[in-house]
C-alpha cells in the first residue's frame, strides 16, 4: 500500500509540496510573491491588535506599504529594496514601531542578495546596515543597545548570507541542468555518427558483395555461354557454380542488412558469421573458377585479431581482384600476398593486366578504392594503390599487429 511505503511519508510530501511550489514560482513569480506578502502582513495583523502604534492610521498604511514592493522582489530586486528602505526611514522619522513590517526590510535584502549583483547587495546591505544603527538608537531598551545591536547585525547578515547561496544553489543547479542537456546534445551527436559510420559500413559491405558475386556470375555464365556448344559439361558445371554464388550473395545481402531491419527475427542464414582469412581460400578458388588466375602467397603466422579486422583484409582482397577482373583484359593474372610479423599485417594485391578500352591509364575508376581506404583506417592501417612500373596495378595495406585487436 502506498501509506506503508517509506516514500510517503512526512518528509517525502514536505519535499514533493516544496518541489511543486519551486515550479509555481518559477512559472508564475508575482502571484506567488504577492500571496508571499499576504501572508506576512496577515502574520502581522494580530500583533498590530495587541499592540497598537502610537499613529494607528500611519502604522497600518506603513505595515501594509512596506510589504507591497515585495511583489516585485524577483523582478527588481533592487528596486523593490530602495523602496522598502525609503518606507523604513519614513517609519524611523514618524516614529512608528512595527517590528512585524520591518520584516520586508530583511526580505527584500534577501532578494537582492538572491537575484541581484554583489555591487548592488553590498549597496544595499551598508544601507540596512544604517537602518540598524538608527533603529538601536530610537528603540532599543536602555543599557541594551550593544545587544540590539549585534542581533539586528546577525539577522541581517543572514540574509545577505542566505540570499548569496540560494544564488549559488540556483546557478549551480543551471550549470547542471546546462551540462545535462549539453550531454544530451553530445549523445545525439554521437548518436548520429556512429549511424553515418555504420551506413557508411553497409554500404562499403553491399558494394563489395555486389561487385564480386555479380562479376563472377558474369564471368561464369559467359563462359558457359562459350561452352555450352563444345562442352555441355562445363557449361552446366559454370551455370551451377554461378547459382551457388549467387545464393552466397543474397545470404550475405540480407546479414548486411539485418542491421537496417529492427524487429526482424534473425533467421538461421543471418547467424552465420561474417568471412574472415578462412574464407580467402573459397574467395580465390571463386575467382580462378570465374577465369582469373591467381597466386596465393602466405608469410608468418597470423597475430591474434578480431573478426571485424579479419573481414577487412578478407574485403580488401575481394575488393582488388573484383576490381581486376573489371578493370583488366582476359588473361592477366593476380597475385595475392599476406605477410604477418610481429611489427607489421601487410596485404598486397597485384596484377600484371593493362587497363581494359575505356578506362584510363593508370586510374581505375569507381568507389572500390576509397571503401578499402575507408576500411583500413578503422584499424589504424595505411593503404596506398597505383599503377605498377611496369604494367599493371598494385594495392597495398599495412597494419600494426596490435590495432587489429580491436576497433579505434
Amino acid at each position: 500500500m502506498i501509506a506503508s511505503s517509506p516514500e510517503a511519508g512526512p518528509g517525502a510530501l514536505v519535499v514533493r509540496w516544496g518541489l511543486r511550489l519551486r515550479a509555481l514560482a518559477g512559472r508564475h513569480p508575482a502571484a506567488v510573491d504577492s500571496a508571499f506578502a499576504l501572508v506576512v502582513l496577515l502574520f502581522g495583523v494580530p500583533h498590530l491588535f495587541r499592540e497598537p502604534p502610537k499613529q494607528p492610521l500611519l502604522g497600518w498604511a506603513l505595515q501594509i506599504s512596506l510589504l507591497v514592493p515585495l511583489i516585485w522582489r524577483r523582478r527588481t530586486p533592487f528596486t523593490a529594496f530602495s523602496v522598502v528602505a525609503a518606507l523604513a526611514f519614513a517609519q524611523w522619522l514618524g516614529g512608528v514601531l512595527l517590528s512585524t513590517g520591518d520584516v520586508a526590510v530583511l526580505i527584500a535584502l534577501y532578494s537582492v542578495a538572491a537575484h541581484s549583483t554583489l555591487r548592488r547587495l553590498l549597496v544595499a546591505a551598508g544601507i540596512v546596515e544604517l537602518g540598524v544603527a538608527l533603529a538601536t538608537v530610537q528603540w532599543a531598551p536602555p543599557g541594551h543597545l550593544q545587544k540590539v545591536f549585534v542581533l539586528l547585525s546577525g539577522m541581517t547578515t543572514a540574509a545577505a548570507v542566505i540570499g548569496l547561496n540560494m544564488r549559488t544553489r540556483r546557478a549551480y543547479l543551471a550549470s547542471v541542468e546546462d551540462r545535462a542537456a549539453r550531454l544530451e546534445k553530445e549523445r545525439d551527436q554521437q548518436a548520429q555518427i556512429v549511424a553515418a559510420e555504420e551506413r557508411a559500413r553497409i554500404a562499403r559491405d553491399v558494394h563489395d558483395i555486389v561487385t564480386h558475386s555479380l562479376s563472377v556470375m558474369v564471368a561464369l555464365t559467359d563462359g558457359a555461354a562459350y561452352a555450352l556448344p563444345v562442352a555441355p559439361e562445363r557449361a552446366a558445371e559454370a551455370v551451377s557454380k554461378s547459382s551457388e554464388i549467387g545464393r552466397q550473395a543474397i545470404a550475405e545481402m540480407q546479414r548486411v542488412l539485418d542491421v537496417l531491419r529492427q524487429d526482424a527475427p534473425p533467421s538461421a542464414g543471418l547467424r552465420r558469421p561474417q568471412p574472415g582469412l578462412g574464407q580467402l581460400d573459397a574467395l580465390l578458388t571463386e575467382v580462378r573458377a570465374a577465369g582469373l588466375p591467381v597466386e596465393f602467397v602466405v608469410t608468418g603466422q597470423p597475430p591474434a585479431m578480431a573478426s571485424g579486422a579479419e573481414l577487412t583484409i578478407y574485403r580488401l582482397v575481394q575488393e582488388a581482384l573484383t576490381n581486376v577482373r573489371k578493370h583488366t583484359p582476359p588473361g592477366t593474372g593476380a597475385r595475392v600476398r599476406l605477410e604477418y610479423t610481429a611489427a607489421h599485417v601487410e596485404v598486397e594485391i597485384t596484377d600484371d593486366g593493362r587497363p581494359a578500352a575505356g578506362v584510363p591509364a593508370g586510374r581505375r575508376t569507381g568507389h572500390g578504392i576509397a571503401g578499402m581506404r575507408e576500411r583500413v583506417a578503422v584499424y589504424g592501417g595505411r593503404l596506398r594503390a597505383g599503377p605498377l612500373p611496369d604494367g599493371g596495378w598494385r594495392v597495398h595495406a599495412r597494419f600494426e599487429p596490435s590495432q587489429l585487436r580491436s576497433t579505434r
